[in-house]
């Protein structure tokens, strides 16, 4: 009995069909220039799947980033905080 020898077939030989992925049909229109806007004024421009993006809340309207954040007094806490260590409250 004589046994022959195979050539291992690497990735792609394997392959009979080459096959063309991905499928084109089931993906969303991809969009390279969507205008972000907020407040009715265009922002900047980001790829989406959506023809113009709305947003409320940005980087320079944030009340954490634009330095006017208030703070919301319950039952007397804040100003016994700031007395117990002797901080001087923020009000304007």
């Amino acid at each position: 009995m004589v046994y022959e020898k195979h050539e291992k077939l690497h990735n792609i030989q394997n392959v009979k069909k080459i096959k063309n992925m991905p499928k084109t049909e089931i993906h969303p229109t991809w969009f390279t220039d969507t205008p972000v806007f907020c407040d009715g004024k265009p922002l900047c421009y980001v790829g989406s799947t959506k023809r113009e993006l709305q947003v409320d809340v940005w980087l320079a309207n944030h009340p954490f980033y634009s330095d006017s954040q208030t703070i919301i007094d319950t039952e007397g806490r804040v100003e016994r905080f700031m007395k117990k260590y002797g901080l001087k409250s923020q009000e304007k």
